[in-house]
């Protein structure tokens, strides 16, 4: 098992989790204790963090599936306790799935953008697909001036590359 000074290490990972939890996140990740279950108590308390820091961390984590928790119940109480344990051993998948998240977004874009044929009003800097445009005579509908041709290649361009690069990271060029 990687242990989170070695993720951290790495200034891809490191960057990718403090997107995700910030750096009083990354503090409790590097205060976690070794083995077992712990708490959100008492990983307040040991590690020196807030409570709601580190439950918003751990509930953050645990939608990425990089944590889990087991729920007991107190039978007199009635209350329940969350004991939480790192899956840090997942990074590498979630990071995987949020890339081709990202790819499949980037590709629709980029369909889009090969799809459509494009008018921009100088005035107004807005860009109307050629179906609005001719809805409304190729008139901006915000100042009237005439809308003009818009060349999108540039942008259809920038997109192709930024997936080649994806799939190309991916193994599936």
């Amino acid at each position: 098992m990687v242990s989170v000074t070695e993720l951290l290490n790495d200034p891809a990972i490191e960057a990718y989790l403090l997107r995700m939890i910030g750096e009083e996140g990354i503090e409790l990740l590097k205060r976690f204790p070794d083995g077992g279950e712990h708490s959100d108590e008492e990983l307040a308390e040991k590690t020196e963090i807030n409570l709601n820091t580190v439950r918003h961390t751990l509930y953050t984590l645990y939608e990425k599936r990089l944590a889990e928790y087991r729920r007991l119940k107190n039978t007199e109480t009635g209350w329940l306790t969350y004991l939480w344990h790192l899956r840090l051993d997942r990074l590498h998948e979630v990071i995987e799935e949020d890339i081709r998240d990202v790819l499949e977004h980037l590709d629709a874009r980029l369909n889009y953008e090969e799809k459509n044929d494009f008018y921009i009003c100088k005035n107004c800097g807005v860009i109307y697909t050629f179906t609005d445009a001719a809805n409304w005579n190729f008139e901006c509908p915000n100042c009237e001036e005439m809308l003009e041709h818009f060349d999108n290649e540039l942008i259809a361009t920038a997109l192709r590359r930024r997936v080649d690069k994806i799939k190309e990271s991916l193994g599936s060029a």
